[in-house]
């Protein structure tokens, strides 16, 4: 049979911490009865085995009547009760384990240190007086011998042979077992609320935010791995940064040679001399400032847009109205969302740029819908194209990744769904694919209604369609 383990840090600490506390205290309590218990329960039994052996030579050499005088102040019986006449079976129950253990240890001894003819009966009946107290329901019941014939006489306990003192023992033992695994809880807890800070903060880290640092003065060995983060964060910060001023220096100096060439290709060839020419070098060199402005938007410009209450059924018509005055009709079903923070511009791209993409593969059958699931608000955007194989769903979102179908389509880098990704993870959303039933694709964004205070900060990248 397969064992399971807790999954999380802090269960599997506290099982091996229960766990360790309860074997040592299986291991002290079997030391302690071996090696302590029974050695003193076994001296008690030689100490009463001879008081018992006492009482009967007494008893043995006193006259019959005496003897027999004797016997009735002892309140002696000639037979035992019939519950008592054949050794009861022990079975002990948990509660009393203890207690019937020290009980049999200390018949059995008391009989091994007698005569054979001296038998030993344990009674644990309950039918002694009340005014004897609890203690006086339990007798040890002895044969004995009175005026040459055997009696059975019920004998007062030593304190020796009852579970009073190992009971006490085992109730600290207990107390002092709870509170070190409640101890260790505690202490458990304290060491994983840094590495759940350092979780969230990775988190941040994924989804393109900057967070603060994290706190250094822990533990020894957290507070190295989050002086590690905190490096690390800095070290991608500074790339970033880094990365964005690379590629705006990269797009200004090819802008302006690309805008010089334009006006040399305008000045060279005049209007009705080579137009297809023209049209065609235009056509490259808009082209060049797509894929150079695709590159500018993935990376991100190092602007910062605050989320802002809106509607994106509004944004979303908007879009509707612009693509139909360009001629591509959106069918656009409209669901009730309610007002909720997110970023207009970012938000406005996402959409342009899976409607762009609807338009270039897709063509016909574009639609728009929008719903609330729970507490997140939903947008489709399909087409009837020819779809997509489920194995380039998620390469798609990757940077450079193109469907087969984008071959005829050289105007863009492969960037388009990855700055849509971006943007959604951004807002904590999601974006999916999935096939359209009766044919076509569908890409589905996922934004939530509610964001995290610790998210209304991050970075936004931009993006164009």
């Amino acid at each position: 049979m397969h064992l399971r383990l807790p999954r999380s840090l802090l269960s599997r600490n506290i099982a091996l911490l229960v766990a360790l506390v309860a074997l040592s205290q299986v291991c002290s309590l079997a030391v302690l009865l071996h090696f302590v218990q029974r050695p003193r329960i076994e001296r008690a039994s030689i100490i009463f085995a001879d008081y018992v052996k006492l009482l009967d030579t007494t008893l043995a050499s006193m006259p019959p009547d005496e003897g027999r005088a004797a016997a009735a102040r002892l309140a002696a019986h000639k037979a035992l009760p019939p519950t008592l006449e054949t050794p009861a079976e022990t079975h002990p129950s948990l509660v009393d384990f203890f207690r019937t253990w020290q009980r049999d240890v200390f018949v059995e001894a008391l009989q091994r240190h007698l005569p054979p003819e001296l038998l030993v009966r344990w009674d644990a009946s309950h039918d002694a007086p009340a005014a004897a107290g609890a203690a006086a329901q339990e007798r040890l019941w002895i044969r004995l011998h009175a005026a040459g014939e055997p009696v059975w006489i019920a004998l007062p306990m030593t304190a020796d042979a009852r579970a009073s003192g190992i009971t006490t023992a085992l109730i600290l033992s207990a107390v002092l077992a709870l509170l070190a695994a409640l101890t260790g809880y505690l202490l458990q807890r304290h060491i994983n609320r840094p590495l759940r800070q350092l979780a969230r903060a990775a988190r941040r880290v994924s989804a393109g935010e900057t967070p603060p640092p994290l706190p250094t003065d822990g533990p020894t060995e957290i507070a190295q791995v989050s002086r590690a983060f905190n490096q690390m964060t800095e070290a991608l910060k500074q790339a970033e940064a880094t990365r964005a001023l690379m590629l705006a220096g990269v797009s200004h100096d090819i802008r302006t040679p690309l805008t010089k060439l334009r006006l040399a290709i305008a000045m060279a060839l005049p209007r009705g001399s080579n137009d297809a020419l023209v049209a065609s070098s235009e056509s490259y060199l808009d082209q060049i400032d797509t894929i150079l402005q695709q590159f500018m938007d993935y990376a991100g410009s190092g602007e910062r847009e605050a989320p802002q209450a809106g509607d994106l059924n509004a944004l979303a018509g908007q879009l509707v109205a612009d693509f139909a005055g360009l001629g591509h009709e959106f069918e656009f079903d409209e669901g009730e969302l309610p007002v909720f923070a997110f970023r207009p511009i970012a938000v406005m791209r996402l959409l342009m740029n899976l409607m762009q993409n609807a338009v270039n593969y897709g063509r016909t059958g574009l639609t728009i819908r929008t719903w609330r699931d729970g507490d997140t608000a939903c947008v489709i955007v399909a087409d009837r194209g020819n779809g997509i194989r489920a194995e380039e769903l998620e390469r798609l979102k990757s940077p450079f990744s193109r469907g087969a179908n984008a071959r005829t389509h050289s105007g863009g880098s492969g960037l388009g769904l990855a700055i849509v990704e971006r943007i959604a993870r951004l807002h904590g959303g999601s974006l999916t694919f999935r096939d359209r039933e009766g044919g076509g694709l569908e890409a589905v964004v996922r934004l939530p209604l509610t964001r995290p205070s610790s998210s209304q900060n991050g970075a936004l990248p931009a993006a164009h369609a």
